[in-house]
């Protein structure tokens, strides 16, 4: 039997002198595998969840998130009156994507910006070494699209990390999307700045914008390596304007950010991995329709509680959102049912991992449970714990 002894193993084809299969004197060996699981660091990067709605209708400076962990944002200095749905034009392999389109025309001015924002958790970016000499490149792709009225319009993809002493920088690059789908992908290099580190906490560690329309004040040559510029928006220079037509369209899906320099296929996870990992920011506690079940109460004090624990642990304590609307809810009991106009949360019993929801009135010892009940000019109440960054 014959016997190959090499030190490595890689393509004839490569250039970059790295081997896909290393191997060590005690015959051990090390690959180089590109489409690991768990590299992408983006939660539904294929725009499949979206528990606040399909439609939404930001105006003016909101800043709003949409479908799950993406954000809508207007800045002073721009007037975005806009419609955000999640489509369902994709490329291939995907179902959804993330659709805006301007309602009204407008121009930026000063500092004024319109952005897509996508927010890191710190924790999840240690693995970048920031700050040290060992500091790794990281890459972002995506696909997207416009409408034929802006097709080959420029914006800017701006990304902006925040270090450990509450300063940050900043790396730009601009970006032309056509009527047809493409994947973009950029590469920055890792920062070596030995003075700090991406901060590492539950808070923001990194923010990810699509710029779609900047001033005057916030638009100046690309950055390609990071750069300390004192702000999260930025557009690059020749940067076009979104809101300059209401014919106007721009799509987004299959957003990937990973550690290295090279772009992998896109990281379709299963369904409820997207969907615990998204509720780890957001829970809608119960669907907005009639007779959606919340959950069983029980009575002491003459006030109904309930506790409700959530599927995952959330990123902080979360904030109750719950609406306020006469008959919303309806509790029913041993001794019938009775409307009520919403739910409290009981401040200071509270986790990340559940909260206690409360109601007053109803009798002493008993048991029922709550639903929703009736709809506010149509719409249904909503009920959702809320722990975005």
């Amino acid at each position: 039997m014959s016997t190959l002894k090499v030190d490595g193993i890689r393509s004839n084809g490569d250039t970059s002198g790295n081997n896909a299969i290393t191997l060590a004197d005690n015959n051990t060996c090390t690959a180089n595998i590109t489409n690991r699981s768990n590299r992408n660091k983006i939660v539904n990067g294929a725009m499949r969840l979206s528990q606040r709605g399909t439609t939404f209708s930001p105006t003016g400076t909101d800043q709003i998130y949409t479908l799950d962990r993406f954000q809508h944002v207007a800045t002073s200095g721009v007037s975005w009156d806009a419609t955000v749905t999640q489509d369902s034009s994709a490329p291939d392999g995907f179902l959804k994507s993330y659709k805006v389109t301007p309602d009204s025309t407008n121009t930026p001015s000063g500092g004024g910006n319109a952005v897509i924002r996508y927010k890191v958790e710190g924790q999840d970016i240690q693995d970048l070494a920031y700050g040290t000499s060992s500091a790794k490149s990281l890459t972002i792709s995506f696909y997207a699209k416009t409408a034929s009225a802006n097709s080959g319009d420029q914006y800017t993809l701006c990304l902006f990390y925040f270090r450990s002493d509450g300063t940050g920088k900043t790396v730009t690059v601009a970006f032309t999307p056509t009527s047809t789908w493409q994947r973009f992908s950029f590469t920055f290099a890792g920062d070596t700045d030995g003075s700090y580190g991406i901060r590492n906490s539950e808070d923001m560690g990194m923010s990810i914008q699509w710029v779609l329309a900047a001033g005057s004040d916030d638009i100046k040559a690309a950055m390609s390596t990071w750069t300390v510029d004192g702000t999260y928006f930025r557009g690059v220079t020749g940067q076009d304007n979104f809101n300059d037509n209401t014919n106007n369209e721009f799509y987004l899906t299959g957003v990937q950010l990973e550690v290295g320099s090279t772009m992998t296929d896109f990281e379709h996870k299963l369904f409820t991995e997207d969907q615990a990992q998204c509720h780890r920011y957001y829970y809608e506690i119960a669907p907005p329709v009639a007779e959606s079940l919340i959950g069983d109460m029980l009575n002491y004090d003459t006030n109904d509680h309930m506790t409700l624990r959530f599927p995952v642990e959330m990123r902080v304590e979360p904030d109750f959102v719950c609406s306020d609307f006469s008959n919303a809810f309806r509790i029913y009991g041993s001794s019938g049912g009775r409307n009520v106009s919403t739910l409290t949360v009981n401040t200071g019993v509270g986790s990340p991992k559940a909260i206690m929801i409360e109601c007053s009135g109803g009798t002493n010892g008993q048991r029922s449970f709550v639903r929703i009940f009736n709809a506010n000019s149509g719409v249904y109440a909503t009920i959702a714990a809320n722990a975005e960054l």
